[in-house]
């Protein structure tokens, strides 16, 4: 598994075309160089969802691993726009909020994201330019 010292990896479901769109935003404003990416359907997201105990049948379109943490959901969502540059840090601000209340938004999006947003037949091929961003096996 190549995973880098010090990086923050988002795991995401690789055919979403909503979660391809996040990771693509996240990247042009990730200006510290702070976050790895990897599809959960890849063999490298199976190995650290397995290593870290996530449950993806709960938990399948994004995933924040920090060290030795991992965040599901709107925790995973509002951790990586704390990381942002612009004013996306604000949104961290919502973190005060419950996670039950948070996540209810989250989740009624995660639900229906192959609906409103599309499904790929295939992960996301990150350009020869981006693909040191992406964990490979």
């Amino acid at each position: 598994m190549n995973t880098e010292q010090g990086k923050k990896i988002i795991l995401f479901d690789g055919v979403c075309n909503l979660c391809n769109g996040a990771v693509t935003f996240i990247i042009k404003r990730d200006k510290d160089d702070l976050f790895r990416y990897a599809a959960l359907q890849s063999e490298i997201g199976r190995e650290l969802t397995d290593k870290h105990g996530v449950d993806t049948s709960i938990t399948d379109s994004i995933i924040l691993i920090d060290d030795d943490r991992y965040y599901t959901k709107s925790s995973a969502a509002l951790r990586i726009a704390r990381n942002l540059s612009g004013g996306y840090p604000l949104l961290y601000g919502l973190m005060i909020l419950p996670p039950f209340m948070r996540d209810r938004m989250y989740d009624l999006i995660a639900q229906n994201r192959y609906r409103w947003f599309g499904k790929r037949e295939s992960c996301m091929v990150p350009t020869p330019e981006l693909k040191a961003k992406f964990l490979h096996d």
